[in-house]
């Protein structure tokens, strides 16, 4: 869940909404039904398709999710509880929590910290605003350009920290 999160910037609830049948990973990609139910098809990137696919094979293997993904039922969730049903947004959040708490990280780490991260990363990589709008399912630009000022400022940082004339003196 954590990595398919971060692999594509999807919001949790876009991630709880998704059915086994969403995911095209010969295709690396994920069918993404976003707000307003809109559709979008978000790449999916390789260590996220590797830890899909571990998750699968352990659920396929446990008794007790046996008929969970069974080729009749007409509604298959692609993150299940415990019982077998669709996590809910609260569990997702359950889940990173205990994870943090496992390794020692900031707790107030969110979900949503890491669809922050994963626009982030891609503008400072240089990918174009216009392209992480549609990866984010951003109906306005405007929305979008929030992480375009976290990049600046991260600029300025490194700037004022590295060049010699960069403080006024």
């Amino acid at each position: 869940m954590l990595e398919t999160l971060y692999s594509t910037g999807i919001r949790v609830s876009e991630l709880v909404g998704l059915e086994l049948d969403d995911m095209d990973l010969a295709g690396e990609a994920l069918k993404i039904r976003g707000k307003g139910k809109k559709e979008r098809v978000v790449p999916l990137g390789s260590h996220a398709i590797g830890a899909v696919r571990r998750y699968m094979d352990l659920m396929r293997g446990d008794p007790r999710f046996a008929n969970v993904w069974v080729e009749t039922k007409k509604i298959r969730p692609l993150f299940v509880n415990k019982h077998g049903g669709r996590l809910s947004s609260r569990s997702v959040r359950r889940k990173l929590d205990k994870y943090l708490k496992q390794v020692g990280l900031d707790p107030t780490i969110s979900p949503h910290t890491l669809r922050h991260s994963f626009a982030t990363h891609l503008l400072d990589n240089g990918a174009d605003l216009r392209s992480v709008q549609e990866l984010l399912g951003h109906q306005s630009l405007s929305t979008t350009q929030v992480y375009t000022h976290l990049t600046t400022q991260r600029m300025q940082n490194a700037y004022n920290q590295a060049h010699p004339r960069a403080e006024a003196g």
